[in-house]
């Protein structure tokens, strides 16, 4: 499968999540677009380090973007944990989820 074809596909998630976090209120669809555009940046580390294992005679030549996005999902993963808790806490004490009542909170 040609290169091209995960370019257009990481690009379309991308911006589905740059469009999601710009137009929702709802901190929860927020937090998940922007898991969408880092799930969108691991797919083009990985499909170039496909593409520059096949142009390398080198055997270990694409294992440094795979480690990469690795640790991206690591980190994600952490994200995910402690947003998730400061989101069910933000629920916790003002029973919503909308981005716009945090604005009114430093008031």
């Amino acid at each position: 499968m040609p290169v091209n074809y995960y370019i257009f596909l990481a690009l379309a998630l991308f911006c589905i999540g740059v469009i999601g976090v710009l137009t929702r209120r709802n901190a929860i669809i927020i937090f998940m677009c922007i898991e969408l555009m880092l799930n969108a940046a691991n797919l083009l580390l990985v499909a170039f380090s496909k593409l520059q294992t096949h142009s390398s005679p080198l055997p270990t030549a694409g294992s440094d973007a795979q480690i990469f996005v690795f640790f991206i999902m690591v980190v994600a993963a952490a994200e995910v944990s402690v947003g998730l808790a400061i989101i069910v806490m933000m629920y916790r004490n003002t029973h919503s989820v909308d981005v716009n009542f945090l604005n009114r909170l430093k008031n």
